[in-house]
C-alpha cells in the first residue's frame, strides 16, 4: 500500500480550476481524451497538480526522488457512470505508459490510478504506511488499481497490481515484477465492462502497447455504480515515505461510451411535453386497474419475500458484505449491556440478531483508544475474508463508519472453550475434548498448507477457540494474523499475542512462523488435557504447564497429568495421544516441532505416539526443552 506522509490538501488554486472545468460539462458527450505530451497546452488547461506532482519534459512526474513526497493527477473533466434518468451505465477504458525509476535497493511505495467523487478531498491523515493517500476513516468512496511496489504487513509478499474496493485491502491482486523491470517503460490497461460488471487490469514490460501477450492480468467483479456517485474524476496519486522511487506517467488515453445526449432543441421539448401528457391519461387508467390485482398480491408477495429459496435479497445474504452502522445498532439493540458476551484486549462481542436474514451474529465492536485499532480491523478484514473452513469461525461482514470499527461473525452458542475449561461451564467430557483438539489442528493445517496463501495466527488460545450448538470447533479472532511469505522460513515482526502461549524463538526473538503457530497448539493440547492454565495468575512459583506434564512423562506415570475433572472416565490411548502432542509440540527447538499434518495423523492413531528421550540441564532436572529431544 502506498503511504501517506503529513497533512496532504488540494490547494485553492487547484480547487477552483476542478470547479471551472465542472461547470462547463458537455452533457451530449461522453468522456474521452488522449494526452501524448502533458506540455501540450490544450492539456495545460484541463489537467490539475497538486502536492509535488509536475510535468517536465513533455511527461508528469507523480513524485521524485525524495523522502514523504506525494503527488496527484487529476483530469478536469469527470466521468459520468450512469444516467440515472434511464439507468444506463458506461462501459470505459483507459491506457497510460509509465516507469518507476529508484536509485537505491529499497525502493517505494508505488502509485495508483482511481476513480473518487467529484472535488474528492486527499484527507486529512497522518502517515500509517496503508492509505494509498485516497483513504481515511470516514471518506472511502474509492475505486483504485494500484501498482504496489513496496511490501507491508497489510500486503501480500509480494510487489504486485490490486485492484481495491473502498478499502486499501485488494480484492484481487497478482504479482507486479517491476524489480527486474526498474526504470522500462510499461504500458498498463485498464477496462470496465458495465453489462458484466468486470473491471480488468493488463500490463506489459516490453514497451509497447499493443502487445498481445500481456505481462500481467487480472479483475474482479464489482459493481462501480453501487460504490460511486453518478460523476466521478479520475486520475493517479503517488507516493513515497522513507523508501523512495520516482513515479512517471508519460502518456494517457481515456475513452467512455455512454450517450450523454439530454437536450435536443426547442421543438423536442415542446414534443416531449406532448408526450407527457398523454402517459399521464393513459399511466391514470392503467393505474386504476391495476391496483386491485396490486393488493390481492400484497400478502403473496411478503411471504415469498420470507423465502430463503425465492432469492430476493440476495445481495443481502452474500457473505461477507458491508454493514451499515444503523443495522448493526438495531441487531445489537443499541450495544445494549445485556448483549454483551465478553471482552478482549482490542474490543467487545456483542450478540446481534439481523431482521432481514433472521439470524444470530456476534458483534466484535473494536475499540477505538486501542493502539492499533485501525491497522488491526484492516487485517482481520484483510485475511479473514479469503478464508473458509469449517473449523474457521465464519465472516459475515464489516462496518467503518461514524468512527466505529465493527466485525460481523456466526454466533456461536457454547461461547469459548476457555470458559468451559477453566470458567463455570467445567462440564466437557473427553470425547467432545478430543475433537475439539482435532478440530484445532485440523484449522491449523488449513491454514498453514492449504488456503490459498498461507497464514501464521499468532494467537491460538483456548480464547480464541469457539464451540457452536454441537461442539464443532472454531478458530477466531485474526486481528494479529500475518500472511506468511512462501520464500521465507520465518519472519520477524514485532511481538504480540498471550504470554504462556508465546514460542521461545518468538518471544525473544521475534521470529514468527508455523512451528510458533504449532507450538501454541502444543499449550492448548495440555490445556485441554489437563484442565489445567498453562501459567496461574498471582503465582510466583507456578511451574509452566509444559514443564509440569513432562516431569509427569519422564517420571512414567503421563496419565498422572490428566485432569482429576474427568476422573479417569476417558480412553487411556487417546489421553497419551494428546499429551504426547502438546510435549512434541513445545520443544523449545522449533525444528524439532511437529506439522499439523503429524498432528492429525498421531491423534487419529494413523502412526506410532512418538517417543522422547529425558535429557537433563545443568541441575539435573529433566529439560523437554533441549534440542534433539524426540526419538524416532
Amino acid at each position: 500500500m502506498l503511504p501517506t506522509i503529513g497533512n496532504f490538501h488540494y490547494s485553492k488554486a487547484f480547487l477552483l480550476f476542478l470547479i471551472l472545468c465542472i461547470l462547463p460539462i458537455n452533457l451530449a458527450q461522453p468522456l474521452s481524451f488522449t494526452i501524448a505530451n502533458f506540455n501540450d497546452t490544450k492539456n495545460a488547461s484541463i489537467v490539475g497538480y497538486a502536492g509535488v506532482a509536475k510535468v517536465e519534459d513533455g511527461s508528469v512526474v507523480l513524485n521524485p526522488i525524495i523522502e514523504n513526497g506525494k503527488g496527484r493527477v487529476i483530469y478536469g473533466q469527470p466521468l459520468r457512470l450512469k444516467n440515472s434518468s434511464d439507468g444506463l451505465a458506461t462501459d470505459f477504458s483507459t491506457r497510460f505508459s509509465f516507469t518507476i525509476d529508484a536509485t537505491v535497493a529499497k525502493y517505494g511505495d508505488g502509485f495508483a490510478f482511481f476513480l473518487a467523487p467529484l472535488l474528492y478531498q486527499i484527507p486529512t491523515v497522518t502517515s500509517n504506511g496503508s492509505l494509498l493517500g485516497l483513504y481515511d476513516a470516514t471518506q472511502n468512496n474509492i475505486i483504485a488499481v494500484e501498482f504496489d511496489t513496496y511490501i507491508n504487513e497489510l500486503d501480500p509478499p509480494v510487489q504486485h497490481v490490486g485492484i481495491n474496493n473502498n478499502s486499501v485491502a485488494s480484492l484481487n491482486y497478482s504479482k507486479f515484477d517491476i524489480e527486474s523491470n526498474l526504470g522500462k517503460m510499461v504500458h498498463a490497461l485498464i477496462t470496465y465492462n458495465a453489462s458484466a460488471q468486470l473491471l480488468a487490469v493488463s500490463w506489459s514490460f516490453d514497451g509497447t502497447k499493443s502487445s498481445s501477450t500481456p505481462s500481467g492480468y487480472l479483475s474482479y467483479k464489482i459493481d462501480l455504480w453501487a460504490v460511486l456517485p453518478e460523476w466521478v474524476n479520475v486520475g493517479f496519486s503517488g507516493s513515497t515515505g522513507s523508501s523512495t522511487e520516482k513515479n512517471v506517467i508519460h502518456t494517457w488515453e481515456f475513452s467512455s461510451n455512454l450517450d450523454l445526449n439530454s437536450t435536443h432543441g426547442v421543438e423536442s421539448d415542446i414534443a416531449t411535453k406532448c408526450k407527457v401528457q398523454v402517459k399521464i391519461v393513459v399511466i391514470t387508467v392503467i393505474c386504476s386497474i391495476v391496483f386491485v390485482l396490486v393488493v390481492i398480491s400484497i400478502s403473496w408477495l411478503i411471504i415469498k419475500k420470507r423465502r430463503t429459496e425465492d432469492g430476493f435479497g440476495l445481495d443481502r445474504d452474500i457473505m461477507p458484505r458491508r454493514f451499515g452502522y444503523e443495522e448493526i445498532v438495531a441487531a445489537t439493540n443499541g450495544f445494549a449491556d445485556d448483549r454483551r458476551l465478553g471482552e478482549g484486549g482490542s474490543g467487545q462481542v456483542y450478540k446481534g440478531f439481523l431482521e432481514d436474514s433472521g439470524r444470530v451474529v456476534a458483534v466484535k465492536r473494536i475499540f477505538s483508544d486501542v493502539e492499533d485499532s485501525e491497522r488491526i480491523f484492516r487485517n482481520e478484514v484483510n485475511i479473514i475474508s479469503r478464508l473458509i473452513h469449517r473449523n474457521l469461525v465464519q465472516f459475515m461482514g464489516w462496518c467503518q463508519e461514524k468512527e466505529e470499527l465493527l466485525l460481523v461473525f456466526e454466533y456461536m452458542s457454547n461461547g469459548s472453550l476457555d470458559n468451559h475449561l477453566f470458567g463455570i461451564r467445567r462440564s466437557l467430557t473427553w470425547d467432545v475434548r478430543y475433537k475439539i483438539a482435532l478440530g484445532v489442528a485440523r484449522a491449523l493445517r488449513y491454514l498453514h498448507e492449504d488456503a490459498e496463501q498461507s497464514v501464521v495466527h499468532r494467537d491460538i488460545k483456548s480464547a480464541n477457540v469457539l464451540l457452536d450448538t454441537d461442539f464443532n470447533t472454531k478458530i477466531s479472532d485474526f486481528g494479529i494474523a500475518r500472511l506468511v511469505d512462501p520464500r521465507l522460513r520465518t519472519q520477524r515482526t514485532k511481538v504480540v499475542g498471550t504470554y504462556g502461549y508465546l514460542a521461545p524463538e518468538y518471544l525473544n526473538e521475534g521470529r514468527v512462523s508455523k512451528e510458533s503457530d504449532m507450538y501454541s497448539f502444543g499449550v492448548l493440547a495440555l490445556e485441554i488435557a489437563c484442565g489445567r492454565r498453562t501459567y496461574q495468575d498471582g503465582e510466583d512459583n507456578h511451574v509452566p504447564l509444559a514443564k509440569w506434564v513432562w516431569k509427569h512423562y519422564v517420571d512414567g506415570n503421563i496419565l498422572n497429568a490428566a485432569d482429576e475433572e474427568l476422573k479417569m472416565d476417558f480412553d487411556i490411548y487417546e489421553m497419551k495421544c494428546l499429551l504426547s502432542v502438546g510435549i512434541w509440540c513445545t520443544l523449545q527447538d522449533h525444528r524439532e516441532r511437529p506439522t499439523s499434518e503429524q498432528v492429525i495423523n498421531v491423534l487419529k492413531q494413523e502412526v506410532p505416539l512418538p517417543m522422547f528421550s529425558a535429557r537433563f540441564s545443568d541441575n539435573g532436572q529433566p529439560d523437554p526443552f533441549e534440542s534433539s529431544s524426540r526419538k524416532e
